[in-house]
């Protein structure tokens, strides 16, 4: 069942989004060599106690998880797709770092991820975030009123396809509000003009994620959540969450 939000509650689901925005710049900025995730993590943790508001990363336990999530952020490097759980692993110079965040506050949630890289950026790296975030972009304009979530995965997955990346297929976007995964889902790729239409109200959390050597596989490494490229290549992972409304899809999490 797919909740619209009122005008109050998506000004509520804003304010939880820019506590999200915060955390995420604050850990970009803090990002360097030598530094750790777990480190990363403090500082998201950080940001979100002077907000006053929770994780819903941690503890949380889906039905694929052997154990529930311990971190306040998913923080994943080079070949590790989403879902990396903090580690003291430090930065190399060159890492291609994804760091995907959530807040609860006042009741509502909000959900975004970044990508970027640490010291001297490899060309291709580059590459991959910018198509990263052009999909992402692609995605938040087709969330209009009287379009499909076919209209946001088509044009998530043209981007991606195009630049010769890989999507995975059972991962992408979801609905977002008093709970952080909420229906429907919203695939990276899809058709135009199919699935459900889109109204005001609606509240969807758009987040491409795309495979570098261009092959859709992946696998979960052994601590159950970090899922990583089947091929070594490295990935990129870019979010939002964004509201449905008459006037034009509205970031949330804008930063």
């Amino acid at each position: 069942m797919v909740e619209l939000k009122t005008d109050t509650s998506i000004e509520a689901m804003y304010e939880a989004g820019q506590v999200v925005g915060r955390a995420l710049t604050a850990v970009q900025k803090a990002a360097d060599v030598g530094v750790s995730l777990l480190e990363l993590d403090e500082v998201a943790r950080g940001v979100l106690r002077e907000a006053g508001a929770s994780s819903p990363f941690l503890g949380y336990r889906p039905s694929f998880a052997t154990t529930p999530f311990p971190a306040a952020i998913c923080a994943s490097v080079n070949d590790a797709i989403v879902h990396g759980i903090p580690t003291g692993y430090r930065l190399h110079d060159g890492d291609l770092v994804s760091i995907d965040c959530g807040a609860q506050l006042g009741g509502w949630a909000g959900d975004s991820a970044i990508s970027f890289t640490v010291g001297r950026p490899r060309p291709a790296d580059v590459r991959l975030i910018e198509a990263a975030e052009q999909a992402l972009e692609a995605g938040i304009a087709a969330a209009v009123v009287g379009n499909r979530i076919g209209d946001i995965a088509h044009a998530i997955g043209t981007v991606c396809r195009g630049g010769g990346y890989g999507i995975m297929d059972d991962f992408g976007g979801h609905g977002i509000g008093r709970r952080m995964h909420e229906d429907p889902p919203v695939p990276n790729e899809g058709r135009p003009g199919r699935g459900l239409a889109l109204r005001h109200g609606m509240v969807l959390a758009i987040e491409p994620m795309l495979i570098a050597g261009g092959t859709d596989e992946y696998h979960a490494a052994p601590d159950g959540w970090t899922l990583k490229t089947n091929d070594g290549s490295r990935a990129a992972h870019t979010e939002h969450t964004v509201a449905i409304t008459d006037a034009g899809p509205r970031v949330l999490t804008a930063r």
